[in-house]
């Protein structure tokens, strides 16, 4: 199991383009270890990774899982949403018959949408689309996302997990993101999003199919785009994950945004001294 584990971990990978991968292994000269960056796209899920050979090859072979957040009960975003005493006054944001639209999307959710903030929902329906529109995920499918789908499997093969944020700190930083932002500007990208679902219009896929493709431009020497979405949260990430390197062998799992741009994952473990090798997906 080993050798085979190796031979198809290292098949092809000196050649493998950076572009063209979304998994890498990390070494360094001065340890053992050895681990994987993963980038996710959260409206992925079990179909994707499942199709991933040495992707599972690469989680059995670690020790510990690290990823943006673990889902804790009673710590989820639904719990949190639903602890709130505010409610958004819908009709400020959504015209009746987008406002129909979101009740029957929720009838059977756990989550309140009347305690959603109107970025919260435009996050959710923009997942939305992704998974039914451009995924074609069916209305039956109730597997959880790429990341989540990656955790379960962790916690089958008794592989130890780590949060590198809370839910709750990702639900602050997902509105603080967009603070100030007029009321306008949130009922048009509402209306646009919603429109994009009930068109059913997969023009607006390009995102999930460069992903699927593996068609990405890292574009490592660029800056990255917003700090507090991704230089932020990167440098603060970069001294747990390794402190974990120096001890165990770590799959991490995180949005594949993380790994692009100067301040990317990919750039600040190079500068901490590991090698980074782009790894054949399949």
């Amino acid at each position: 199991m080993v050798l085979t584990s190796t031979l198809l971990l290292g098949q092809n990978s000196s050649s493998t383009s950076i572009n063209n991968t979304i998994l890498f292994r990390i070494t360094n000269p001065h340890s053992t270890k050895t681990s994987y960056l993963f980038g996710t796209h959260h409206a992925f899920g079990k179909t994707f990774f499942d199709s991933l050979t040495n992707a599972n090859i690469a989680l059995e072979s670690c020790d510990l899982l690290i990823k943006e957040n673990l889902n804790i009960p009673g710590k989820m975003a639904e719990d949190i949403i639903n602890l709130r005493n505010t409610k958004t006054k819908w009709k400020k944001y959504l015209s009746k018959t987008d406002l129909s639209f979101i009740k029957v999307l929720f009838a059977t959710s756990p989550t309140d949408y009347n305690k959603m903030t109107p970025t919260e929902m435009y996050v959710f329906l923009n997942r939305y689309f992704k998974q039914k529109v451009c995924l074609n995920k069916s209305a039956n499918d109730t597997s959880l996302s790429l990341d989540d789908y990656i955790s379960t499997k962790a916690v089958e093969k008794n592989i130890e997990r780590y949060g590198l944020e809370t839910t709750k700190e990702q639900i602050n930083l997902i509105n603080k993101d967009v603070e100030g932002m007029p009321r306008k500007i949130h009922r048009r990208r509402l209306a646009n999003i919603i429109d994009k679902i009930r068109s059913k219009d997969s023009s607006y896929c390009e995102e999930t199919d460069w992903y699927s493709n593996m068609e990405i431009d890292y574009q490592l020497n660029a800056p990255c785009r917003n700090t507090l979405v991704l230089t932020d949260r990167n440098n603060k990430w970069i001294k747990p994950i390794n402190d974990f390197l120096e001890k165990k062998n770590c799959f991490i799992a995180v949005g594949l945004s993380h790994l692009m741009y100067k301040c990317g994952l990919i750039n600040q473990l190079k500068e901490l001294g590991y090698t980074i090798t782009p790894i054949e997906i399949k």
